[in-house]
């Protein structure tokens, strides 16, 4: 469970909210230029771009669940279980583990014009990370300041869809939240109207009645809607405060509320961390549930030219600016 959004207002930004009911031991990581990368086909590659973003680091390798590099193009993986689709290795190809994909896309890629020109020699394959650590199921929102795509592993090949909405979540497929925002045409952000019928006399009693119908719940169908919605509808200053806080305001509206909503197992789903990424200054934005103060770390505050890991480990306990 998961929300991606790209926002553009001035600057570009992009984030996510992350849905889990664990802890993966995330931590903020900046790739430098000079990080050496072994995929599991067994090419290494040097980083030509740094990376920021949010990863667990196994064994020195960061395995990341959304970055964005110094060119300004950004990555998510999100949760697509039952429809992702890992094959085999195919000769000719670009063999890729589905936890390559971020680190080997923003190495390589400035631009999301670029990703469509190579994506179709690309085949994901189901390579573990390691035995006691199976693939997870996903699929990738890629944007940059111009546009989106969302890519997608089925087992009838690797979808390509350009997301002119600028939102993901996860099943079901992309196309269906595309042809499913038309149940909604009707909601407005403006002052509700009496259609109902003429000759009634049906007045509005309150702000906001004109998008009744904005589903509530947390399913990936119903956030879908509503972060569109929100974002689309977004109104915010061009300044950076204005602009981190609106995108935190939007992804808030999607956030998952611990006992809102319980696994198979009877575990709480909630949003574990929420980020905004200035896309362009390379600066990452988070909170967590149990933190509401946004915190920030700068990819460019760093020695970029180093072949080291950064690694910044969260703030997960509550900070409050008391006043008295």
């Amino acid at each position: 469970m998961c929300t991606c959004i790209s926002y553009k207002n001035g600057d570009n930004y992009f984030g996510r909210n992350l849905d889990l009911e664990y802890s993966f031991d995330e931590k903020v990581v900046i790739t430098p230029r000079n990080y050496k990368f072994t995929l599991k086909n067994g090419e290494e590659f040097v980083q030509t771009k740094s990376l920021i973003g949010m990863a667990t680091v196994v064994n020195n390798v960061p395995l990341y669940a959304e970055a964005t590099n110094e060119a300004g193009l950004s990555i998510a993986g999100l949760n697509f279980p039952g429809n992702a689709y890992y094959g085999e290795v195919k000769e000719g190809m670009i063999n890729l583990c589905p936890f390559e994909i971020i680190p080997y896309l923003l190495s390589k890629y400035s631009s999301v014009r670029e990703i469509k020109e190579v994506i179709s020699k690309i085949n994901i394959v189901n390579i573990p990370f390691s035995e006691n650590m199976p693939n997870a199921p996903l699929h990738w929102m890629i944007s940059d300041s111009h546009e989106s795509i969302v890519v997608e592993p089925m087992l009838d090949g690797l979808k390509v869809y350009d997301n002119k909405i600028g939102v993901l979540t996860n099943n079901p497929p992309f196309y269906y939240h595309e042809l499913n925002l038309n149940n909604y045409m009707n909601l407005s952000r403006e002052h509700s109207s009496n259609r109902f019928a003429s000759d009634i006399n049906l007045k509005t009693y309150g702000v906001g009645m004109g998008a009744i119908g904005l589903p509530g719940d947390v399913s990936p169908a119903s956030r879908f809607v509503r972060a569109a919605f929100n974002k689309l509808n977004s109104y915010s200053k061009k300044d950076e405060l204005s602009n981190v806080s609106q995108f935190f305001h939007i992804l808030d509206s999607v956030a998952m509320v611990r006992g809102q909503a319980l696994t198979k197992d009877g575990k709480y789903d909630i949003t574990t961390y929420s980020c905004c990424i200035n896309t362009l200054k390379g600066v990452y934005y988070y909170k967590t549930y149990d933190n509401n103060q946004i915190s920030a770390v700068s990819m460019h505050n760093e020695n970029l030219d180093s072949s080291d890991l950064k690694i910044y480990d969260l703030i997960l306990e509550e900070q409050i600016n008391y006043i008295n």
